[in-house]
């Protein structure tokens, strides 16, 4: 989003969220990428509450210990999600320069904050498949004191970011093939304390938004449910999550299949519920705005995408292909899912980091 250094040094990508950090260094591997290294390390809840940091000192601390074997100071570093304004308007066809003076006056009608309070980035997007008599333009803004505070804490830290990128900039190039789709694909990333919703179509992303639903929120609700401590909730979330019990009943001297909800199913019914709704009004918003365009495809990300049944419940509800994405899909060679070093299950939560750290190698 905003450019630190004209310079393109060896850089890795560095993905904070308000309850972990995780880094990611890849490396060249003949016309594709690999793997070299990658970390991730907790942040006590409190420092970062809702992309906003409040404790910069022990901020500063986590990330020294988290980068003190790394050999790059350079990073690509995300932007809180939920602290940033993403839109996609039209704009007449003018000269660049004139553009950019027009860009900022039309901006203000769709940012929530004076201008002069906000970091400002723009894209074009090219038409896919037919001439438009107007600009579609990706507007993304963040409020300096938010951006400014990730740069003080990263530079505190000893690191030099090079880029800093709002994470549904990054999840969508790790999580698109080619980084291009002929029709509107839908990204859940389901995280720790908080849920985005990312529709990318053709080059680029239309429309992004966040609702409050979580993975952790999942676990808190099984522990309030069945009266477990939340550490046993997690554990129980993980072991048995969206799945049905398979029974064998005699019924007219036949052996039968009957299907039995789960303890763990019962208690992540009013969630399920929730989550459900809040995917069908965001489709509804994205369509009933954009005449044309249906959403075909559904790619789930995050930690919290690999509750067990999810992607299956969520088919049958939606009535659209729900399916685990493959943040590696534009790294390794031959759309291999998850490296030798990180699973494709633990690389889901690091699908930000990848898209980071993939902008880093290729120097974009």
């Amino acid at each position: 989003m905003t450019e630190i250094l004209s310079l393109k040094p060896e850089a890795l990508g560095l993905d904070v969220s308000n309850l972990s950090l995780k880094l990611i260094k890849l490396k060249k591997r003949g016309k594709f990428f690999d793997l070299e290294s990658f970390r991730e390390k907790e942040i006590t809840p409190g420092i970062i509450k809702e992309g906003e940091i409040k404790d910069e000192k022990k901020l500063v601390e986590i990330i020294k210990e988290a980068t003190k074997k790394v050999k790059t100071k350079y990073v690509v570093a995300s932007l809180p999600e939920e602290k940033a304004f993403l839109q996609v308007i039209k704009m007449p066809k003018l000269p660049e320069e004139d553009l950019k003076s027009a860009l900022v006056f039309e901006t203000e009608k769709y940012i929530p904050l004076p201008i002069d309070q906000v970091y400002l980035d723009s894209q074009i997007i090219r038409p896919v498949f037919n001439h438009q008599e107007n600009f579609e333009v990706l507007i993304s803004a963040i409020p300096k004191k938010v951006a400014d505070s990730y740069l003080n804490s990263l530079k505190l830290a000893g690191l030099q970011p090079l880029v800093f990128e709002v994470e549904s900039m990054a999840i969508a190039r790790a999580m698109i093939e080619n980084e291009f789709s002929k029709h509107p694909i839908l990204i859940i990333d389901l995280g720790a304390t908080r849920t985005s919703f990312i529709v990318f179509s053709g080059k680029t992303i239309k429309f992004t938004s966040s609702i409050p639903i979580s993975s952790q929120g999942f676990t808190h609700v099984i522990s309030k449910t069945l009266g477990v401590s939340f550490e046993e909730a997690e554990k129980l979330k993980i072991k048995y999550g969206l799945e049905e019990k398979i029974r064998l009943k005699i019924e007219e001297e036949k052996t039968v299949k009957k299907m039995e909800k789960g303890r763990i199913f019962e208690a992540l019914i009013p969630p399920m519920v929730d989550l459900v709704q809040q995917i069908k009004k965001c489709i509804d918003f994205y369509e009933s705005h954009t005449p044309g365009e249906k959403i075909k495809e559904i790619l789930l990300c995050g930690g919290g995408a690999n509750l067990k049944g999810l992607p299956e419940l969520l088919t049958i509800e939606l009535k659209l292909p729900v399916e685990l994405g493959n943040p590696w899909v534009n790294i390794l060679e031959k759309k291999e899912k998850g490296s030798k070093k990180l699973s494709l299950e633990k690389s889901l939560s690091f699908a930000t980091a990848l898209g980071l750290a993939l902008r880093a190698i290729r120097h974009d």
